[in-house]
């Protein structure tokens, strides 16, 4: 799930973490952080992080919330700060600039030298090595105002796996003081990854602090394989290989965003959003697999935007029968999350945990949220808890039919069925599931506004279990 530093701590107190927020938090396994660099570095070279000097922040504090809660943090370090805005024109001054200063060659990777500072500085605090020269760290321990809450400098707090290097790089819609080529962005990458294989200095790069934080690329906000095998080609050429002869890549994780919608039958112009198995992001999947496959076998594919509106937009889960647009928001989600693990891809999230403009606002995206406006959960959010607790620990392991969709998910010898008419029209299904040797089952019904799904025990027949399969997801687990 998407979501920002104020969706866990109670209202102006962002200093208390809140057990009701983070309760709705708890209904999903992992976290993409929306983090902006000017939150930790508002002055030059000055860091803060517990709390930062631009809003006020406690982000030792959230982390260490999340990690308790077995919660996975994807920190998507984006945009740039107002201090560095400076060396740009007025007229060419915004937060989603490419972060070099103005003037700069895209094309080199030291361009790019003070992200790759402040991402050192980052996973110095965060990541796991607490073997790190201490004069390389560094906090602004100056206070705020009278009896503030002081910075302090801290190594290897272990909280944060995963950090991302900008959103959408690729942001053609920003023009040229944003958008960057793919080879620009690896040049990017490679100062923000390790220093650009240390030549950039000590404290520069997120490897040079730890060794074993993942550094996942910017999601692209342009579903194109090609991208990334241009990155992967300006790797070979400016890192080389590995002593294994693989390609010294600047990336741990690929990542690319996609929205279920009808463009792609409709010139490229959505007007509504479409079930994820009638739409284009199954194939682009694959496609994203297989680039994977041919030139970097054992990187991880995440897709870290994905989902659909209630309100109506260009985006928007339609009603289908009796069913609302916030019944199938809760369908179609969760039906993205299988249907990525039926693709091979490792991670799916959501945008976002709060809607960023109102279910009576017609411009995609804003009415995407799982929360309502008054705080408390849509169906889409107890999907995911229902469904976490349930399969939260199980792996995909293969697809027994594709009509109506049945899904095998294991957990050691354990086995869980998953499913699904793969439709929008309110289609129900009859299906034989064949459950060899077992004499009993439990039948696990999703129920909107509930913690947990409704279970039945039933007898199995020679191995034979009758079923109806509706669109909605539907689990039985062998017993």
């Amino acid at each position: 799930m998407n979501a920002f530093e104020w969706d866990f701590v109670e209202q102006n107190q962002s200093n208390v973490i809140s057990g009701r927020k983070m309760a709705i938090i708890n209904s999903f396994g992992g976290i993409r952080h929306y983090l902006d660099w000017d939150r930790m570095e508002s002055e030059e070279g000055k860091y803060t992080f517990n709390p930062t000097h631009s809003g006020g922040s406690y982000y030792d504090l959230m982390y260490t919330s999340l990690k308790k809660d077995n919660i996975d943090v994807l920190a998507c370090i984006k945009n740039v700060p107002s201090w560095f805005l400076k060396t740009y024109p007025k007229e060419q001054q915004g937060a989603d600039n490419t972060p070099l200063p103005f003037g700069y060659d895209k094309s080199n990777p030291e361009s790019y030298l003070a992200q790759a500072k402040m991402g050192f500085q980052f996973a110095a605090r965060y990541g796991s090595n607490k073997n790190i020269e201490p004069a390389l760290v560094t906090v602004n321990t100056a206070p705020r105002w009278m009896g503030d809450d002081l910075n302090s400098v801290k190594i290897g707090l272990n909280l944060i796996k995963y950090v991302e290097c900008n959103n959408e790089p690729d942001k053609w819609w920003a023009g040229k003081k944003a958008q960057q080529t793919a080879e620009e962005y690896a040049a990017n990458l490679s100062a923000f990854y390790d220093g650009h294989k240390g030549k950039l200095g000590k404290n520069v790069g997120v490897k040079a602090a730890d060794p074993n934080m993942n550094v996942v690329m910017g999601g692209l906000g342009d579903a194109k394989p090609e991208f990334v095998e241009k990155m992967i080609s300006w790797c070979k050429k400016n890192r080389g290989l590995k002593p294994d002869g693989t390609v010294n890549l600047c990336f741990d994780v690929i990542n690319y965003h996609l929205y279920a919608n009808d463009a792609f039958v409709n010139n490229g112009k959505a007007t509504k959003g479409v079930a994820p198995e009638l739409s284009e992001i199954g194939a682009m999947a694959d496609k994203f697999i297989e680039m994977r496959n041919k030139n970097a076998k054992d990187i991880p594919v995440w897709v870290t935007e994905t989902g659909y509106d209630v309100g109506k937009t260009p985006q928007s889960a339609i009603p289908i029968l009796s069913k609302s647009s916030l019944i199938t928001q809760a369908d179609w989600n969760l039906r993205t999350s299988l249907l990525y693990a039926r693709h091979g891809i490792s991670r799916c999230m959501f945008y976002m945990l709060d809607d960023a403009g109102g279910i009576n606002n017609p411009v995609q995206y804003s009415s995407s949220g799982f929360v309502n406006e008054n705080g408390t959960k849509r169906p889409s959010a107890d999907y995911m808890l229902q469904t976490k607790k349930i399969l939260g620990d199980y792996f995909y392991f293969k697809t027994l039919s594709n009509e109506p969709l049945v899904d095998l998910y294991k957990l050691k010898k354990k086995e869980i069925y998953v499913l699904t008419v793969p439709d929008q029209k309110g289609r129900k299904v009859k299906y034989q599931l064949n459950l060899g040797s077992a004499k009993h089952a439990i039948i696990h019904t999703l129920q909107a506004g509930k913690e947990n799904m409704l279970n039945k025990k039933v007898n199995i027949k020679n191995g034979k279990l009758q079923i109806e399969v509706t669109e909605t997801p539907i689990f039985v687990e062998k017993i």
